[in-house]
């Protein structure tokens, strides 16, 4: 071989080095949830949810032959850690921000990635985080706008409840599933005869289950956080109600109900995911997750996996590293397990970041989630 020839060949060598350097660069991402304080269990278990997602992407492959790099932070359950924290990680460039999971924290934090143009996946709930015009902003859950109503037609139709306490949390996701169970409940087939709101974190529930107790309510409505639920639950069995507890998803969540224990067995709830549906995806995924973490995963786990999965989805649609391009299209996104197994369930986005797949009905029968009715996708 002549000198020229090596030289070329040395110089081809190297573009082909230096493309798959480039090709090898990750993607950051920064994950903003609850690692501490009254939301520790439902950010925790979200961002287990998304490492498991991440490290069976990174291990076929990554996203367009890049990893996924994930840089993990404690909001402390305060929206103004969540808020800063999010500063922090425009600064840093990330890709995209995964969190916060408590709605008054997202809605305290979302503005920041609106400006930088990122997009942002939020396990929160209240229907005002997508009510804003916000296209930047993405569900991995039900809004609440969607999922309420769907307990009030049960509370109404199927459980046949006259006489209904209601039982809520005072904050951002409390008071906006209060606003829309209010409005969405049939007055002429069920009255509201107990509104009883309690404060985030509160530990003794003696007082308000009294309340509830003392309204002679059908049967009671229960809408607080995950560990919340558990004392909620306690307090209700020691007090001797024997009456329907509904609920939604996090009432029943799998941390609840080991907290909870027998207290929690009969409780009902509308639940958008369960690794207690009768679908071999989230069955095997059920299998992943407790191999890797010891435990049985909830509804929060499922939503940080599926939500990664969406993320990737997208990018691979676009086909480049565009986040302008990655979050237009996750507007009318649809997406289909039998292409995507890690959504874990069929999916559809609309234009405000909103989700539309199918949900449960749950009871929990000996400590596990049992689901009793399957809800098909909310018509258009």
């Amino acid at each position: 071989m002549t000198p020229t020839l090596i030289r070329r060949s040395l110089f081809a060598f190297g573009l082909c080095l230096a493309g798959a350097a480039l090709a090898a660069e990750p993607i950051k991402i920064a994950t903003i949830v609850e690692l501490s304080g009254s939301g520790a269990t439902a950010g925790t278990n979200f961002k287990n949810g998304m490492d498991l997602a991440i490290k069976e992407i990174n291990a076929a492959g990554g996203v367009l032959g890049r990893p996924i790099l994930s840089a993990s932070m404690d909001s402390q359950s305060s929206p103004a850690m969540a808020r800063s924290l999010t500063l922090k990680a425009i600064d840093q460039d990330v890709f995209t921000v995964f969190g916060p999971v408590f709605s008054g924290s997202i809605l305290a934090s979302m503005g920041e990635t609106r400006r930088a143009e990122i997009p942002n996946f939020t396990g929160g709930e209240a229907a005002n985080i997508t009510q804003q015009g916000n296209p930047y902003i993405f569900r991995t859950s039900f809004t609440q706008a969607a999922a309420i109503p769907k307990v009030a037609r049960y509370i109404s139709r199927i459980a046949g409840i006259k006489n209904l306490a209601v039982l809520y949390v005072n904050n951002d996701f409390g008071r906006g599933g209060h606003e829309v169970l209010l409005k969405a409940l049939n007055p002429a087939k069920t009255n509201v005869v107990a509104d009883i709101a309690i404060e985030p974190g509160q530990g003794d529930f003696s007082a308000a289950v009294l309340k509830v107790k003392q309204s002679n309510a059908d049967g009671v409505f229960v809408y607080v956080n995950d560990d919340e639920s558990a004392r909620a639950l306690r307090e209700l069995r020691k007090q001797g109600w024997s009456k329907p507890v509904i609920g939604e998803t996090t009432l029943i969540g799998q941390k609840v109900v080991d907290q909870a224990g027998e207290a929690a067995n009969g409780a009902v709830a509308h639940v958008g995911l369960t690794v207690g549906a009768p679908n071999p995806g989230v069955q095997a995924f059920r299998a992943r997750f407790e191999k890797e973490y010891k435990y049985m995963p909830d509804h929060n786990c499922m939503k940080g996996y599926s939500g990664v999965f969406v993320f990737k989805a997208a990018i691979e649609k676009v086909g480049k590293l565009d986040r302008k391009a990655v979050a237009a299209a996750l507007h009318g996104l649809k997406l289909k397990v039998a292409q995507q197994p890690g959504i874990l369930m069929d999916v559809e986005y609309n234009d405000k970041g909103d989700l539309n797949r199918e949900s449960y009905m749950v009871e929990v029968k000996h400590g596990k989630q049992e689901v009793v009715l399957t809800l098909p996708m909310i018509s258009e």
